[in-house]
């Protein structure tokens, strides 16, 4: 079967085609204002993400990316590629629209991930949809405008200095009742612009809608039950698909016998190579008819498991890439007082969305119409365009909702099953993974490594930093603490493609390499203050110049009212620190550890992050609440299990996830910083929780754990030792 986990998407030798050019726009829209822009350079975008693309610029689209069109009912459309997973930009980009082209903010329409109607976009990863669509959009709506002032300026006779905008209407600023709107300025108007980035944008107190805190506009949708998600969508004549698996990676098919199967009434048996399917019109009939098939497997043979993958990492890493360097490491040895040495490990994690990966494929003449639950809708229409061997303007991928990604969603195995097996049987198809396929064909993030040797003086400073990490990458590996003589080196790469030292495939998980990067930086920074014998939050401040830093961190103590630590009694707190995506975070956890049953919980944890400006402070507090509480799982239980290439973690009974009765108090600050540009805030609030609940639990009954997660099993070993 052809479920290589190491298919993807890759441009290079594919142009891309997004199927429609401007003309098509315009017919397909009708009349109205239209302002076209970019982003910048996709070819970086395409890489950043690498789920959309690895082409280094060939084949992608020059032109542009989004527009804006100003209709002639006065409604404000924007057209992107990005998609709404939970995240929130459907209200954030919404509001910096509104805002620039001062019109209410329900009179903004966002049109998401329609490959019919947007153009190219690699995908929705990265934390990228603010901090780098959103200023592109912000300039467009600012040209927008500008554009509304010169057409109402020859409508209104009045000098274009004269006139301004508020609420839909260009007014004349010495007689408000001369104006016109914005929907008379469209009507029976063809007009395009490109934009040219020579407009200002507004400034922060200009603002009006932009920082001020706004229920998202999907949210009665998704707590009533109308928000549509890709297992929602129905024909009259639509089959249900189960599909022949595997019973480990890389086993090999050696005999099949699907008669039995065949003999179930109403049944379809579909064989094309490595493609074998039952359709039936009921789910379950189908899976009835699909355990009936007789089949053989040549599994592979491997050493492997979740034990020794590790020692594996090291040995099968190549020579390190130095990111960061100054100073003498040498001289910095010497200059310490002592010198702390230690090996942190984190093991595979599952992105194990609530929503499996689900797509449905529908078949009319020459157009194919998927609607699919995938963070890249362009590349899902090339990857279908290229299984099915047509025009990817033929192939259309609606925007849905998306029932959480977390990076996972950037691969498109289930979309290109569905138009498979639509073509194949001549009716509508729905393929949605079981929650023991969403394990099995999951890209995990990845196991890592991560070595650290450092010192600290006699006067509790930092005087080197050797670190290496493996496998996790660079995101987050860099410190920002005041190190003289430091060196950061990244040994294998994060998640990818070509040749992988994984046994199955790994990619992207929320903040990819940061959480372990943070989780052992943070742990190797709290040995040395133990050593150096200082509270935890001192020792980071004296050792930190970095003043966004500082303020992060002062404002989470100061929230949390730290204090340091007394006797070991079985409570404890711990902090952590770090940058993501343009983000500076500071987490403090309070835990109650249990030490004969190794039970951790955790009371209350306070995070603070400057985000730059925060377009939708509500949205962002949410985002951070959502970070901590999934955060809870990879610090504390969850790990994938496996014994050469087969998996031993496929559902929730063992795979364990936050529950509510988990979740702490948590308690958000976001740092007013309106004057510096908007960053991400889906991801940075994540990576510290491995880090401060380590600290903390050894706060509390002071034994340092060296492996995520931090598990009972973990801790009850770790005391038996101490």
């Amino acid at each position: 079967m052809n479920h290589n986990p190491y298919i993807e998407t890759d441009f290079t030798d594919h142009p891309i085609d997004t199927g429609l050019n401007r003309r098509d726009f315009i017919k397909v829209t009708g009349g109205g204002i239209i302002l076209f822009f970019t982003i910048g350079d996709l070819s970086v975008l395409a890489q950043e993400g690498r789920a959309g693309g690895r082409a280094g610029g060939r084949g992608l689209p020059t032109d542009f990316n989004a527009f804006l069109k100003i209709g002639e009912d006065g409604r404000v459309a924007c057209y992107t590629g990005k998609i709404e997973m939970g995240q929130g930009i459907v209200t954030g980009l919404a509001q910096e629209i509104a805002d620039e082209l001062d019109v209410p903010l329900d009179a903004v329409d966002m049109v998401m991930g329609d490959t019919d109607l947007c153009p190219f976009d690699g995908g929705t990863f990265g934390s990228l949809s603010t901090r780098s669509f959103g200023p592109a959009l912000r300039a467009a709506g600012a040209e927008a405008r500008q554009v509304l002032l010169e057409l109402a300026s020859e409508n209104l006779k009045t000098p274009a200095e004269r006139l301004a905008t508020d609420n839909g209407f260009v007014f004349d600023k010495e007689n408000r009742q001369n104006r016109v709107s914005y929907a008379q300025l469209a009507k029976g108007k063809k007009i395009e612009r490109h934009a040219t980035g020579k407009v200002a944008v507004k400034k922060p107190a200009e603002f009006k809608i932009m920082t001020r805190p706004v229920t998202r506009r999907d949210a009665l949708e998704k707590v009533t039950g109308k928000a549509k998600f890709a297992g929602d969508i129905q024909f009259p004549d639509m089959v249900y698909a189960k599909i022949l698996r595997p019973p480990a990676h890389d086993a090999k098919l050696t005999d099949v016998d699907v008669s039995e199967a065949e003999k179930v009434k109403g049944v379809q048996v579909i064989k094309e190579g490595d493609l074998i399917a039952v359709l039936h019109k009921l789910p379950d009939v189908a899976e009835m008819a699909l355990a009936k098939i007789k089949v053989k497997y040549d599994r592979p043979q491997s050493d492997l498991d979740d034990k020794n993958i590790f020692d594996h990492l090291v040995k099968a890493a190549p020579e390190g890439r130095t990111s960061a360097k100054d100073g003498d490491l040498q001289k910095g040895e010497s200059d310490a007082k002592t010198v702390v040495e230690s090996t942190y490990l984190d093991g595979y994690k599952a992105h194990a969305p609530i929503e499996p990966h689900t797509a449905v494929a529908k078949i009319d003449g020459n157009k194919v119409t998927i609607w699919a639950s995938t963070q890249t809708p362009f590349p899902a229409q090339q990857e279908v365009a290229r299984a099915l061997g047509v025009p990817a303007g033929d192939v259309r991928v609606m925007p849905i909702f998306v029932g959480g990604g977390f990076g996972g969603k950037t691969r498109n195995l289930q979309v290109v099953e569905a138009a498979r097996l639509a073509k194949l049987s001549g009716k509508p198809v729905r393929v949605a993974w079981t929650r023991k396929e969403e394990f099995f064909y999951d890209s995990f993030r990845p196991a890592a490594v991560v070595k650290i040797k450092s010192g600290v003086t006699d006067k509790g400073r930092i005087s080197f930093w050797d670190y290496h990490v493996y496998f996790a990458g660079d995101r987050g590996a860099a410190q920002f603490y005041s190190i003289p003589n430091h060196s950061t080196t990244s040994h294998g790469g994060g998640f990818g493609g070509g040749p992988s030292a994984h046994p199955f495939a790994t990619g992207a998980w929320r903040a990819p390499g940061n959480n372990t990067n943070t989780f052992a930086r943070e742990s190797q920074i709290d040995i040395m203050a133990a050593k150096a014998g200082m509270d935890p939050l001192e020792f980071r401040m004296q050792n930190l110049t970095d003043e966004k830093m500082r303020r992060v961190l002062k404002a989470a103590a100061d929230k949390f009212g730290w204090q340091p630590a007394k006797a070991r009694s079985g409570k404890g707190q711990g902090i952590a620190c770090g940058i993501d995506a343009g983000t500076w975070v500071a987490t403090i956890a309070e835990v109650e550890v249990n030490k004969t049953t190794g039970n951790v919980k955790v009371n209350r944890v306070v995070c603070a992050q400057d985000m730059g400006l925060a377009v939708n402070p509500e949205a962002a507090a949410i985002q951070m609440e959502g970070c901590v509480t999934m955060g809870l799982g990879y610090a504390l239980r969850e790990h994938i299990r496996f014994k050469g290439k087969e998996l031993f973690d496929l559902n929730f009974d063992t795979y364990e996830i936050p529950r509510f009765s988990w979740v702490p108090k948590i308690e958000t600050i976001i740092i007013d910083n309106k004057d510096s540009a908007p960053q991400g805030g889906g991801e940075p609030a994540i990576i510290t929780m491995g880090g401060a609940l380590a600290n903390a639990i050894y706060d509390a009954i002071g034994i340092r754990l060296f492996q995520l997660p931090l598990s009972p099993e973990r801790i009850k070993e770790a005391a038996k030792k101490a």
